[in-house]
């Protein structure tokens, strides 16, 4: 390539030439005016590769595209006004040729070395949640850890259960040995899906770099997208993606991408290009087109009917919320409950439908109280809601305000007797636990029971454990005060008096509890457990598995392994045998917080 000097540039040099000034050589004065490079020392080499561990290197991504040519092509050459090269020319023989210049990585000003994240450690920090330790998995061969994880089956029945796996899953771990670490956090990502935490999966895999996607990343981004009714979130990936696993879904998110971003002939030319040899009238293709319609410029109408449509899928509920159609309620039959959970966290949804949602949510340890109460907040502004649900969110207001606490009781006790189910009961526990915490201790007060129960559900402990001295021995509310606080061994007395008046079930539970946490003698334990006819001593591969987490201190371990024994949806599925190894085992691990609060939660939702 030449350089090309300015006319007037050109005549100086040629008056010069003649006035017998000397004149530096042209690669001298090139050197000297060359640009210098304003990047710190470093950001204008190719990013060195970062350590891995040992493991599957991510699927390389394309390479980035040539930077246009700055080369002047001849025809732009000034000439002169009789259409030939300037005169004063100094022609080939004179110019020297200007060093090609390299093509830049743009990449580095993208995401400079100091902002990328590692893949030896993935995860975040969950607001308010203390993270578990980098090494809560411990030792575990990545490839364990990952099958673990594989084959649960969630949600489960537990909602602290399913809390403190979220929060294990969504901290920044060490990635183990063997695996991946984008990988890994993709297997994270899917199990925390099927919990029907997607705002917690999002987060996950938001830690991981662009450029260091695998496919496994980014089946689960194209997931997560859907779950979290936000096509737009697989924008950035979305070209690599569908050149890698060439799959029609990826070829519906190009053209919904390009529509959303602003480029209504080339959405239109891949929409087509994508459902080629398939129905007009496929449901998939038809919310795809709706989705493309919404975008710039664009001049597609789509009208969606469900009339036909035998199931839901994640690609149906993801694009159908996004583009604000509605998703008929028989359809979520089909699908597992973890989609419930989906609809509630969807900003996308009313609110006067995410309130059904919510509540299931919430007893399964995805929505918290202070979520659910401020989702009633907004059906107490509405005007256009049901008036069943407006009449919830008053009852709700007085629980928080009401002038008195008999008041404010009794309006808790209208929303506890108002649920139909047991998970509905449950939640309506969690909905109003900060309106329990509020009611102060006396043994006068009616319903003391479920006020100790409703607070511990969303574990105001400090609370609950107020009303000690004001509970009857062998109440419900001293069964869940005996599990929430204190230490030593309670009386075999008061425990007999609870058998005595409590159900089977609920006696059964709280012997594993109480036995599990350390609060019964070794003699009473063995007493208790001939009573229930709970066998505390029996081993199987789950028990040794769980204890020996617990013995070695690795959290993330028990967590996973908790999940793993509670794998219903229901809690009359789970067994005190269950119920004692996982309080156990926490114990041991450090998770004493977690073990009395899922003793209580199983003593309050037994039958």
């Amino acid at each position: 390539m030449k350089t090309w000097p300015t006319r007037v540039s050109r005549l100086a040099l040629g008056a010069l030439v003649l006035a017998g000034v000397a004149v530096p050589a042209l690669s001298q004065q090139k050197q000297q005016n060359a640009p210098e490079s304003l990047l710190p020392p470093g950001f204008d080499q190719p990013a060195s590769a970062r350590p891995q561990p040992p493991a599957p290197r991510p699927a390389p991504s394309p390479a980035p595209s040539a930077a246009p040519s700055l080369a002047m092509p001849d025809s732009a050459v000034p000439a002169s006004a009789d259409g030939e090269k300037d005169a004063f020319d100094l022609g080939e023989t004179n110019a020297v040729a200007a060093a090609e210049l390299s093509a830049i990585d743009l990449s580095q000003y993208d995401l400079p070395k100091a902002a990328r994240h590692g893949l030896n450690r993935v995860g975040t920090f969950a607001w308010g949640n203390a993270p578990f330790p980098t090494n809560a998995f411990g030792d575990v061969p990545g490839r364990q850890l990952v099958t673990l994880m594989h084959r649960l089956d969630a949600p489960v029945a537990s909602r602290w259960v399913s809390i403190a796996l979220r929060r294990a899953l969504m901290s920044p771990i060490t990635t183990p040995y063997g695996v991946n670490g984008a990988d890994f956090a993709a297997e994270r990502a899917w199990l925390l899906l099927r919990m029907g935490e997607s705002v917690a999966a999002r987060a996950v895999v938001s830690f991981v770099d662009a450029d260091d996607y695998t496919n496994a990343l980014d089946q689960a981004t194209m997931q997560i997208a859907l779950a979290s009714s936000d096509p737009a979130a697989v924008c950035p990936i979305v070209d690599r993606a569908a050149a890698r696993l060439q799959d029609r879904g990826w070829a519906l998110a190009q053209a919904i991408c390009a529509a959303l971003g602003g480029k209504p002939s080339e959405a239109e030319q891949r929409l087509e290009a994508a459902r080629r040899n398939t129905l007009q009238n496929n449901i998939d293709n038809l919310l795809a087109a709706k989705l493309v319609g919404m975008g710039a410029d664009s001049r597609r109408a789509v009208t969606i009917d469900w009339i036909g449509v035998a199931k839901l899928t994640p690609w149906r509920f993801g694009l159908a919320t996004a583009a604000g159609v509605d998703v008929p309620d028989n359809l979520f039959a089909t699908v597992g409950p973890e989609v419930r959970y989906w609809q509630a966290l969807s900003p996308a949804v009313a609110p006067a439908v995410r309130v059904p949602a919510a509540e299931l949510a919430a007893a399964a340890g995805v929505f918290s109280n202070a979520g659910l109460v401020d989702l009633y907040s907004e059906i107490d502004q509405s005007s256009d809601v049901p008036d069943a649900l407006q009449a919830t969110a008053r009852d709700l207001r007085t629980a928080y305000t009401g002038a008195s606490p008999a008041e404010r009781v009794q309006a808790m006790r209208k929303l506890w007797d108002a649920a139909e189910t047991p998970r509905t009961r449950y939640a309506r526990l969690v909905l109003t636990a900060k309106a329990a915490a509020w009611v102060p201790a006396s043994k006068d007060m009616a319903d003391a029971d479920r006020l100790i129960a409703s607070m511990l559900s969303a574990g105001y402990d400090a609370a609950a454990l107020q009303w000690r001295a004001v509970v009857a021995p062998g109440s419900e509310g001293w069964a869940l005060l005996s599990l929430a606080g204190g230490a030593g061994p309670i009386g075999y007395g008061d425990f007999e008096r609870y058998v005595g008046a409590a159900s089977p079930r609920k006696a059964a539970m709280l012997m594993a509890g109480l036995a599990g946490l350390g609060r019964l003698a070794p003699a009473d334990a063995r007493r208790a457990a001939e009573a229930t006819q709970v066998r505390i001593g029996g081993v199987n591969r789950w028990t040794e598995a769980i204890d020996r987490a617990g013995f070695r201190n690795q959290p993330g371990m028990v967590a996973l392994l908790a999940a793993t024994g509670m794998q219903s949806p229901r809690w009359d599925q789970v067994t005190p045998e269950a119920l004692f190894h996982i309080v156990s085992a926490m114990r041991a691990a450090g998770m004493t917080n977690y073990a009395r609060l899922i003793a209580v939660e199983a003593v309050t939702r037994a039958a």
